[in-house]
């Protein structure tokens, strides 16, 4: 995003997330290279320091700019960005791994034309934290992320169309093996009553 650019949809995430974090600069991360060069998939991902976990939410599955004349009124983009709340400990600075791993997910979104919906899963078969590839990511048993729409953004209006935060939820294998006997917001419900904000905790399952 240059100065002089325009980026309603940007605009419109930042506006979203100023009620929660009032004052609160997040941590900022951009991606090389960006959407639209071969190889990208998000503009950025900001991280809040929330009560006990840390908050982060993407930039560039949505329209951020000016959308183009065919670009469906309705929904921006792919309608959705992404959103992780990862338990936050004495750490100054969040984790640099959900970075690397939401920027995957997105990947597979743009790579295979994906559209995510709350209620879908994606099976890692193996630490969702990106374990032992990416630097700083701590082993666990969460192999899966289950998708549902963040509890506290849901879905808003934009100047670019609506767009749904889709959350990541960690779990583990048995819980996905629960999700398809029942369905996935049924074990996502349940894990709520103890975790309403569904944190990822990867110490839950080591």
């Amino acid at each position: 995003m240059t100065q002089t650019e325009e980026a309603p949809g940007w605009d419109a995430i930042d506006a979203a997330l100023a009620p929660f974090y009032p004052g609160i600069t997040p941590f900022h991360v951009g991606y090389f290279p960006p959407k639209g060069f071969e190889g990208g998939a998000l503009q950025g991902c900001s991280a809040y320091p929330a009560e006990g976990h840390w908050h982060y939410v993407t930039y560039g599955l949505s329209e951020l700019y000016t959308p183009g004349e065919n670009d469906d009124p309705e929904w921006s983009g792919w309608g959705f960005e992404l959103t992780l709340r990862v338990r936050r400990g004495n750490e100054e600075r969040p984790p640099g791994w959900p970075y690397g791993m939401l920027q995957e997910v997105a990947k597979y979104v743009n790579g295979n034309q994906v559209l995510l919906e709350d209620g879908h899963r994606i099976d890692f078969r193996q630490p969702v934290t990106g374990h032992p590839h990416l630097e700083d990511a701590p082993p666990t048993g969460l192999t899966v992320f289950a998708f549902t729409a963040d509890p506290q953004l849901g879905t808003i209006g934009t100047p670019n169309g609506k767009v749904t935060f889709l959350q990541a939820v960690g779990v583990t294998a048995e819980e996905k093996g629960a999700m398809t006997e029942s369905s996935t917001a049924q074990v996502l419900q349940t894990l709520a009553a103890g975790n309403p904000l569904l944190v990822t905790d990867p110490a839950r399952a080591v």
